[in-house]
């Protein structure tokens, strides 16, 4: 098959000690490091430092297994007879974006009267093969995984379906001698599908959003989902993807405004996906004094990476931002919690 891809072979360094020594004379000292194998490394490829982020390497490894092997050591001890001691290191894996899979849950219930949902479901599995699909449930539902974009290109997929079956049941409900049946089942349809499906004026559209990057957005670029006297803009959160819609507010609102809306966000939202990390923050075992410690360090931290987006959780601290202020963050906040360890 062939060798894995340059990304799928490379880690992530930081804490690379900056300015004690040349830069090649650091580079060769990585290099030594990252071969040994006690270290569990193995041959590099090639080592990029300096780079553009302060205190960070990259390492390319001719074999990917050797990534793996680089991840589960516990602890990276970078010493050289050329260095007065050691420095540790902070070993991530490379990834060219943040959110490399999300998880969506689909209900196909709305489509039963339309289709034979096990069949939709395989169109959907040949449409979508970049998607990992779950069982179909009894009572409609479909969990996906995988890439966001791949996610919301199915969703595209499937609100057109939807819109098809709407535009039909439309058009039977117009024939003489319609079935009261059928003009309730139409109802159902296009009421479950009233937060996705797009007006043919295009007064009311929606994008599917990642709901980290959506979120990263709403706390750093307000200013693109902001409404005013054109546009309202409501959104709902479902799980790992976020539905934002866009509507015209009052009669001086028109297909223009809300499709520039529209587009803003797109534009916006497809910028952070490729420029974004998150990194996640696990508490472990220690309860609530270990998750107080953890928070406290990270707000302590917070000020000098204003750029930073921390939301907390029960078991862990998700942090979102560059991939040089991530590091350097995630960093800073072990230094902080070693060092309360210490004092203790």
């Amino acid at each position: 098959m062939g060798r894995a891809a340059k990304s799928a072979r490379t880690v992530v360094i930081a804490g690379v000690p900056d300015g004690l020594l040349h830069d090649e004379v650091m580079a060769d000292i990585l290099v030594i490091h990252f071969q040994k194998s006690k270290n569990s490394g193995g041959d590099v490829e090639e080592v990029q430092y300096p780079t553009r982020n302060k205190g960070v390497a990259y390492i390319t490894f001719e074999d990917q297994e050797v990534v793996e092997s680089v991840l589960k050591k516990d602890e990276h001890r970078l010493e050289d007879r050329r260095l007065s001691g050691y420095y540790l290191l902070k070993v991530s894996r490379y990834c060219e974006h943040v959110f490399s899979s999300v998880t969506s849950l689909l209900n196909m219930s709305i489509f039963k009267d339309q289709f034979n949902l096990e069949d939709l479901v395989q169109e959907i599995k040949k449409k979508s093969t970049a998607l990992s699909f779950g069982p179909l449930q009894p009572n409609g539902l479909l969990a996906v995984e995988g890439p966001f974009p791949a996610i919301r290109s199915l969703k595209d997929f499937l609100l057109l379906k939807a819109k098809s079956v709407s535009k039909e049941d439309r058009r039977e409900e117009s024939k003489a001698h319609q079935r009261p049946r059928r003009r309730l089942q139409q109802h159902r349809v296009t009421t479950q599908t009233s937060h996705f499906v797009h007006d043919a004026d295009g007064v009311k559209q929606t994008v599917v959003l990642d709901t980290d990057v959506y979120h990263y957005m709403k706390h750093f670029c307000a200013g693109t989902l902001l409404a005013n006297d054109d546009v309202v803009i409501s959104d709902v959160t479902d799980g790992d993807t976020t539905t934002v819609c866009i509507e015209g507010a009052g009669s001086r609102s028109g297909a223009g405004q809300v499709l520039r809306a529209k587009e803003k966000i797109e534009k916006q939202s497809a910028e952070l996906y490729h420029t974004l990390r998150k990194e996640r923050i696990r508490f472990g075992e220690g309860g609530r004094v270990v998750k107080e410690r953890y928070k406290w360090a990270c707000s302590r931290v917070k000020p000098r990476y204003p750029r930073v987006l921390i939301t907390p959780y029960d078991t862990h601290i998700d942090v979102i931002g560059s991939p040089s202020e991530i590091f350097e963050f995630t960093k800073e906040v072990s230094d902080v919690i070693r060092s309360l360890v210490q004092s203790r």
